[in-house]
């Protein structure tokens, strides 16, 4: 009960400072999204760069920690996920907050149809898509060190709504992976006290690392076509 009404108070506290308190919209807010969204990055900070990018890898670490999470619960966890894409941690707290612990896993209830375990589900288990978005965000992160001018960060943070609010999500999303962190590991049988440490030693690289790690799930329970 109380995790529900913590993360529920966090919620409706980051709308609140997000709209009331933080600071103004810039007139120019949208042709930077748009020149973000579209590779048009010449003349803007690689820091800003970088962060927007690695705003479009955490969504992809959520749905491999929360679309297992999701079965079985009173909500599904992919419009959750899916509005994770645009609106971050504004969309996923609301699953977080609805959704029940669930350490456990039914490989028979991840059937699709008489074909076996999803694509989808195979996708998300697999260790490929673990290393790839560790060495994209890894990369990402080592070129916004070097080449980022970190004084004009700062000051855009300071003025600019959009670049304030996007920082402060991705710390709210680095900051709530141990929500689904916990049952995730219950469900593979993987016990160890340093995972979460690691996990959060570096924001989402080490979440994405543990995605390259995990120990699968038994998805070699689940009757394949023609078995």
């Amino acid at each position: 009960m109380m995790r529900p009404l913590g993360l529920s108070l966090l919620w409706i506290s980051f709308i609140i400072y997000s709209f009331g308190f933080a600071p103004p919209e810039q007139p120019d807010t949208l042709a930077l999204i748009q020149r973000l969204a579209g590779g048009d990055w010449d003349g803007i900070n690689p820091a800003i760069v970088v962060l927007f990018n690695l705003m479009g890898i955490w969504p992809l670490v959520y749905a491999g920690l929360a679309l297992v999470d999701g079965h079985g619960q009173r909500v599904p966890a992919w419009p959750f996920v899916v509005g994770s894409f645009g609106l971050g941690a504004f969309l996923l707290l609301p699953y977080l907050v609805l959704r029940s612990p669930n350490p456990t896993f039914s490989a028979a209830g991840l059937r699709s149809g008489d074909q076996g375990p999803s694509r989808l589900l195979k996708l998300l288990e697999s260790r490929w898509l673990g290393v790839f978005l560790t060495l994209g965000a890894a990369g990402l992160m080592a070129y916004g060190l070097y080449a980022g001018d970190w004084a004009d960060f700062v000051g855009q943070w300071r003025t600019s709504r959009f670049i304030h609010v996007m920082s402060l999500d991705f710390c709210a999303l680095w900051l709530l992976v141990p929500c689904l962190l916990a049952d995730d590991m219950a469900r593979r049988s993987w016990k160890s006290p340093s995972i979460l440490a690691l996990v959060m030693a570096v924001p989402l690289v080490g979440a994405a690392a543990y995605l390259a790690f995990r120990p699968p799930l038994p998805l070699e329970s689940v009757p394949q076509s023609g078995n």
